[in-house]
């Protein structure tokens, strides 16, 4: 079993409240399910306006697969025109 994990840190510059915030987080994590099958969650800086911390995780058979799916969702989220990556890290390991 291979589980790949990651984390990307987000700027939100045109992000003024909370509300703002979570409107286009709600959207990153809509769209990335739908086009990529990846379940995307909020895990830090929660109160936190233009700042924003997502994770997810990746379970599967094959390191090359679990790599092009973590890449392609780092892809998507930099392609998203309403945030700046500030951080991404992943990682891979086998169980």
């Amino acid at each position: 079993m291979i589980v790949g994990i990651a984390k990307i840190r987000l700027y939100l510059p045109a992000c003024h409240s909370l509300k703002e915030k979570r409107k286009v987080l709600r959207k990153i994590k809509d769209r990335a399910l739908s086009k990529l099958s990846v379940q995307v969650a909020e895990v830090a800086e929660q109160d936190v306006w233009q700042s924003a911390e997502l994770g997810f995780a990746l379970v599967g058979n094959d390191n090359r697969v679990i790599q092009s799916i973590i890449d392609k969702v780092f892809d998507f989220i930099e392609g998203f025109g309403e945030v700046q990556i500030v951080d991404q890290v992943s990682e891979i390991e086998s169980y």
